[in-house]
């Protein structure tokens, strides 16, 4: 019997045999692709989610991690469909970041997109503290702990300064939150996703406190500080979106004053996109109350924040 023998043409693989050739339907394909930039149509929920995310000031390694994490989600039911073997990864998660970073934000986002992937249910999003988990008394702890998986169920638990479970010590009863929480992470992982949130070093010590933490978050995100410009362009989007401007003066005071105020404080004392909502909200309403004084309201006076209505923190 003739034995078969692969010959290559026009980028194919043909197959030889008894003198008969037929094309295999199987295309060699280069190792070096050119990928394009633009997303093919069909994905419309990562699209929606990209404009989203386009929203967003900085955070370029998390908006990169966020399309990987669809795309292999995406993929794995692909090889689903093939008869492949596609392992379901836990998706638990770990964002390390000081204040103001976007961290709620983006756990919202990252809901929002996965039930529409139909790898949540509900997509919803439990926010919680160590007040909502540590209880007063032995057992009390595990119990409301529970309670909030349950209420997460489909969703995601959201639980930011999640270090701050284990400041008390051997006999306190946040050991037994993050024990409670371990457990269903391994039982439930497929049901809901951890998200837990802090700054960065005490996160770092946070994962020594039980030996099964570490390995059960495969994705940690790194929320790092704004520089000015961002910190300027977050201010700009904000007086956008309430139809505010800032004049030249008061344009130059808040910069200036966002390069003093981050060489002083300490970074983990400075809450970046927070403290700028905040300058924001203040100044309102110092704008609000000058205008009344003045019996002033034009069109383009009430849209301009001045030098003078800027309210900072420290005044």
């Amino acid at each position: 019997m003739d034995q078969p023998i692969q010959t290559k043409s026009n980028g194919q693989i043909r197959v030889v045999l008894n003198s008969h050739e037929r094309t295999s339907i199987r295309k060699e394909v280069p190792d070096f692709q050119v990928v394009p930039k633009v997303i093919p149509p069909e994905h419309t929920a990562l699209k929606e989610i990209e404009e989203e995310l386009g929203a967003l000031v900085g955070m370029e390694e998390m908006k990169r991690m966020i399309k990987e994490i669809y795309a292999w989600i995406y993929v794995n039911k692909k090889r689903e469909e093939m008869g492949l073997k596609a392992r379901k990864q836990a998706l638990h998660m770990m964002f390390k970041g000081n204040p103001g970073t976007g961290k709620t934000t983006v756990a919202r986002l990252i809901g929002k997109l996965f039930q529409k992937m139909n790898v949540l249910s509900k997509g919803h999003l439990i926010e919680a503290e160590r007040a909502d988990l540590v209880g007063e008394y032995i057992g009390h702890t595990a119990q409301k702990t529970r309670d909030l998986v349950k209420k997460a169920q489909g969703g995601i638990l959201f639980i930011d300064e999640a270090y701050s479970l284990g400041r008390g010590g051997e006999k306190d009863f946040g050991k037994e939150a993050i024990d409670t929480l371990v457990k269903h992470m391994e039982d439930k992982q497929h049901e809901f996703i951890l998200i837990l949130a802090g700054y960065s070093r005490e996160m770092e010590h946070f994962l020594t406190l039980n030996p099964g933490l570490h390995s059960r978050f495969p994705l940690v995100i790194d929320f790092p500080d704004y520089n000015i410009e961002q910190l300027m362009d977050i201010a700009s989007r904000m007086l956008k979106e309430r139809e505010y401007t800032l004049s030249h003066e008061a344009e130059k005071k808040f910069k200036d004053h966002l390069i003093w105020v981050k060489a002083v404080l300490n970074p983990t004392s400075f809450s970046n996109g927070r403290y700028v909502r905040n300058v924001i909200e203040k100044s309102v309403r110092a704008q609000a109350m000058r205008l009344l004084m003045l019996n002033s309201y034009d069109r383009h006076e009430l849209m301009t924040l001045r030098s003078n209505d800027l309210i900072f923190e420290e005044d």
